[in-house]
């Protein structure tokens, strides 16, 4: 593949928060802990050092989580058994993405974020030899909202997987999704990659019993290869070593406290996208995952409520329940930042624009708890085109940068470039300008009420020849119609349905046409501290 690059700056999918935090702005460098440059490890590895990580207890959790992949016949299960033992070394560190279970992989900037992941281990261990570096997938497996990642968009139709369960989506039996892989097969065609993929898609969705285990299979068949860990918070034993920041925060709201103070800095410049609760923990029971809140009409002691539920608690019956059963416990969007680097040797959380903001309202939090703030590294974005499309983008004259704009922009620009100046008539409107004002300059000296007069005119003027450049440029739009049609076309492939491309279509296609190649592909071209728009053409 082919590789060029575009600047966020020309592309407006970045929003300013990540922009400026890249960018270096001087009035972030309190929200966040070192800069997302290699040389930032250094320190980060001493200051990691100095944490007191459970090891053994997270070897532990890794190897129940993957006794059934173990015991399977994965052809590169040695590199992640290798990976996980390592863990057990003082000379071994973590660096962290983290998902939903999304369907099949979904968007593409799944894999992206992955691969990001695994690059970036790779790039520090070439830095500092002597540490070794483990790339490892958090499975957001407890995350309830399913219609997030229930579909996949593939060669123009939306695949669901409708079922009626409710919870933690990594509970969700996987019982009713062969009519969607069938339905996917049929989209798919047959030939030697289909065969190999829809191979892993069955291994995966029909050989477990839930989502998460589904998933972790999938993702363990294409990436383990690298040695990549794949973990689900949604253990038992590790939520017990967090218990106590998870009582904390029922009961002293410290999460809460902390990241309102940031959010009031940040909230002046900033569009924010998430907001701390009081409590920022759910309960999970079977088909539930439900908010904790207080529960107002206990006059007595604090008392506590699961929302949609008649499940109440006292004071001390919470922190029993948090005791006898941590794994009921579920940390939020806030908390869950904390509970990943609370249990992991954790240098750097590699993340998309979104991921990178709210990360950026917690590092006070982090202070408050005394657990090290990650290096935030931005994932690689991905702009996927052929070579068809870059011959129609020559013979049209415009840049990927051209059919990023929203499309009234593009055809717009397309149009002026197309005309020149033959069509616009700006000098005529200045024209006009001057015009009027030296009629009111006159005016002012012999009759001063006229000036009301002569504005209104001016208008009227000023009116008509902005009509008159529609009619030309809806003239110069009927001529170039083809071009304009095709020029649609061209950015319906890099934003299909005004979505960018990354987070809409799915990896069906591209590995259908290069099976294991696409993949070998993006991690050769991807660059985990190069933060600019990657663009491949075949």
């Amino acid at each position: 593949m082919q590789k060029s690059f575009l600047e966020f700056s020309q592309t407006g999918i970045l929003p300013a928060l990540t922009s400026d935090y890249l960018d270096n702005e001087k009035s972030l460098t309190e929200f966040y802990n070192l800069r997302p440059e290699i040389s930032s490890f250094e320190k980060a590895i001493e200051q990691k050092q100095k944490e007191n990580t459970d090891r053994k207890l997270l070897a532990e959790a890794l190897n129940e989580q993957y006794k059934n992949i173990f015991s399977d016949d994965f052809e590169f299960n040695s590199n992640v058994k290798t990976n996980i033992d390592s863990l057990l070394s003082e000379n071994t560190f973590t660096v962290t993405t983290g998902h939903q279970l999304s369907l099949f992989t979904g968007p593409l900037y799944y894999i992206y974020k992955i691969i990001s992941t695994i690059n970036l281990s790779e790039k520090l261990k070439q830095q500092y030899p002597k540490y070794n570096f483990v790339p490892v997938y958090w499975m957001a497996s407890e995350d309830h909202d399913f219609e997030e990642i229930n579909h996949i968009h593939l060669f123009g139709k939306k695949i669901v997987w409708n079922q009626n369960q409710k919870g933690a989506s990594g509970k969700i039996s996987t019982d009713s999704i062969k009519p969607v892989l069938e339905e996917l097969k049929s989209l798919s065609g047959v030939n030697e990659n289909s065969t190999k993929l829809f191979s892993l898609f069955e291994k995966a969705y029909l050989e477990n019993n839930n989502l998460a285990d589904a998933t972790r299979t999938l993702v363990h068949s294409l990436f383990s290869k690298y040695g990549l860990i794949i973990l689900d918070g949604d253990d038992k034993k590790l939520k017990t070593s967090f218990s106590e920041i998870m009582e904390d925060d029922l009961k002293n709201n410290s999460a809460f406290k902390n990241i309102t103070e940031t959010i009031e800095k940040l909230d002046k410049k900033y569009k924010l996208q998430v907001n701390p609760r009081e409590i920022n923990l759910f309960y999970l029971s079977s088909g539930m995952r439900e908010r904790i809140v207080y529960e107002s009409s206990n006059p007595i002691a604090i008392g506590f409520k699961v929302q949609s539920s008649d499940i109440t608690f006292s004071e001390n019956e919470i922190k029993d329940e948090l005791k006898n059963h941590p794994g009921n416990f579920s940390p939020n969007v806030v908390l869950r930042p904390l509970y990943q680097e609370k249990i992991l040797p954790n240098l750097a959380y590699v993340g998309g624009p979104g991921e990178i903001n709210y990360w950026l309202e917690y590092k006070t939090m982090f202070d408050f708890y005394k657990i090290n703030f990650p290096v935030l590294i931005l994932r690689n974005s991905v702009l996927l085109t052929d070579a068809t499309m870059t011959s129609k983008m020559n013979k049209l004259d415009v840049t990927v940068a051209d059919l990023m704009q929203p499309e009234d922009t593009m055809i717009k620009n397309y149009i002026s470039k197309k005309s020149g100046a033959s069509i616009s008539l700006q000098n005529e409107v200045n024209e006009v300008e001057n015009i009027f004002e030296n009629i009111k300059q006159k005016a002012d000296q012999h009759d001063p009420p006229l000036l009301a007069s002569i504005e209104g005119e001016k208008h009227k003027v000023l009116n008509s020849l902005k009509n008159l450049e529609t009619k030309l440029t809806r003239a110069e739009k009927k001529k170039e119609e083809i071009n304009i049609n095709q020029l649609k076309k061209l950015r319906e492939k890099i934003l299909p349905a005004n979505s960018f491309q990354e987070r809409y279509e799915n990896v069906i296609p591209f590995y259908l046409k290069y099976g294991d190649d696409f993949l070998k592909s993006l991690k050769e071209n991807l660059d985990p501290f190069d933060f600019r728009l990657v663009v491949l053409e075949d």
